[in-house]
Parts: structure tokens; C-alpha cells; sequence
């Protein structure tokens, strides 16, 4: 009966949940998917992470490539992120050129790189006008269950933490840079941005961590990235319905538990790792 009134009436069934302060999953609004971690998971890759959110799993994988810098930024280098959801992780999505829903979420990857600073971009650079790294960021879905832009952000924290870049030295006669790929130093990560996304029912209703379904039947989506310092990185809501200034704050205040949270998880592993090796 129960999974009849769902096919026939999904919002009502998801309402009558969240009427009583529930959800279909048997979590509470405010209540996030078991999270998991997996850091160091392409061997071939100079720094990569998985992150499980419930269902949604994704995969992240750091290249570091030599360039010459651009014209506007002489002393910096850059990073390059692009989302890749291929039909494997979901049906709703079709081989072929990247999706609206992918070219935006790399977009939004890359615009939280830049105002959170998670990375000074002149640590990127060897010798200015003229080298620097490029750090190309391959975040692949591998499995589509909602929440798709916090899985990214946290795979790609967690990627950078993990990431090792050789030693470059320029020859001083021939200007030709020597790569020494047997001694490496980690990137220095400036800041830990952490994004907590919601989903909005009925202006008043506030689902932490929403899953495809809760995604497709709510009426506005809100993410928040926070750092460490409880700064405000960014505010991203696409449309919907309206959300009150109080709603907002508390949604704020929710992020920036889930960072410290976050934080906690990805130091929890890099060190699990570092004692293993």
C-alpha cells in the first residue's frame, strides 16, 4: 500500500514524513548520510579521494601539469575542475558532451576554490612569467543519489590534502625544467572549505542532505560553504521559493558544524594513512 502511495503521490508521501519531523530514510531533517573517506585511491594520480554520502559516491583524481602562466597572473598557477556524470552513475544521464547539471556543479567547484582560497594560486608558480603548475581536477559520479556538489567539494579538499608534487629545478644554463618525481612535497591547503546543501519544502521545511527524490519534489535548493573560521565562503540558492533570514541563519549555522565535522573526518583519515605507511 505504502510504496503504491509513493509511485501514485510522491510529495504527499515525502510530506506526511516531514509533517512529523522525519524522513523517508528514517532520518531526521537535520540529519546527515553515513559519510565515508577513502584517500589515496588512484595510484596513478598525484592526489585523489573517494567520498561516500549515503549512495552518492564520487571520485576525485589530481593531475599536476607543467604550463606557462597567463598573461593576467605572472606569479600564479591555477586549478582546473570539471564534474564528470556519465550514465553509469545515474539513467537520468545520457553519453555525450557534459550535462547543464555538470557544467554548472564545475562552475560552482571552481568559484569555491576562488573565494575560499582553499589555495594560494602563487604557490603554484616556479619562476614567474614563466612556469607554474596546473592542477587538473577530474571529479567523477560514480553513483547518483542527490547531494552531488558536497560529495565534490569534500572529494576535492581531500584530493588536495592528499596531493604530492615533485621537485622542479631549472637548469640555469639551458632554462629547461628537471623534474625529480622521487622527492615530493605536499600542497599547502590555506583554507578547508565545506559545502552543506539543503533542500526546501513548502518555504518552512528544511532537509539536510537531500537525496534524488527529496532533490526532484522540493520546491528550492540552498548550499552554504563555510571554512574553518566560520567564514562564509559562499551562499548558492538557484531560484524556488523564497527562504526567511531566519531560515538562512540557521542553515549557516548547520554548515558550520558540518565543516568542522568534515575537517575532523578528512584529518581522521590522512592520519590513519600516514601510521599505515
Amino acid at each position: 500500500m505504502a510504496a503504491g502511495f509513493k509511485t501514485a503521490e510522491p510529495l504527499e508521501y515525502h510530506m506526511s514524513f516531514l509533517k512529523e519531523n522525519c524522513r523517508p530514510d528514517g532520518r531526521e531533517l537535520s540529519e546527515f548520510r553515513t559519510t565515508t573517506l577513502n584517500i589515496g585511491s588512484i595510484s596513478t594520480a598525484d592526489g585523489s579521494a573517494l567520498v561516500k554520502f549515503g549512495n552518492t559516491t564520487v571520485i576525485c583524481g589530481i593531475k599536476a601539469e607543467l604550463t606557462n602562466p597567463t598573461v593576467e597572473g605572472p606569479g600564479k598557477g591555477y586549478i582546473v575542475p570539471n564534474v564528470d556524470l556519465p550514465p553509469l552513475c545515474s539513467s537520468r544521464f545520457r553519453p555525450g558532451p557534459p550535462s547543464e547539471q555538470a557544467q554548472a556543479t564545475s562552475q560552482l567547484i571552481a568559484d569555491v576554490i576562488e573565494s575560499s582560497e582553499v589555495i594560494q594560486t602563487e604557490d603554484l608558480c616556479i619562476d614567474r612569467g614563466k612556469l607554474c603548475w596546473v592542477l587538473y581536477c577530474d571529479i567523477m559520479c560514480l553513483d547518483y543519489d542527490g547531494n552531488l556538489l558536497d560529495a565534490c567539494i569534500v572529494a576535492l579538499l581531500a584530493a588536495l590534502k592528499n596531493t604530492q608534487l615533485p621537485e622542479v629545478v631549472i637548469n640555469t644554463e639551458t632554462s629547461v625544467p628537471q623534474v625529480n618525481s622521487d622527492k615530493r612535497c605536499a600542497l599547502h591547503i590555506h583554507k578547508h572549505p565545506v559545502s552543506t546543501s539543503f533542500s526546501i519544502f513548502d518555504d518552512s521545511i528544511l532537509t539536510v542532505d537531500p537525496t534524488a527524490e527529496e532533490e526532484s519534489l522540493a520546491t528550492a535548493q540552498l548550499t552554504v560553504v563555510t571554512d574553518e573560521e566560520d567564514r562564509l565562503c559562499s551562499v548558492h540558492k538557484p531560484g524556488g521559493t523564497p527562504l526567511s533570514g531566519e531560515k538562512l541563519q540557521e542553515c549557516i549555522s548547520r554548515a558550520t558544524l558540518r565543516q568542522r565535522e568534515i575537517q575532523k573526518l578528512i584529518n581522521k583519515v590522512i592520519h590513519s594513512v600516514k601510521t599505515t605507511q
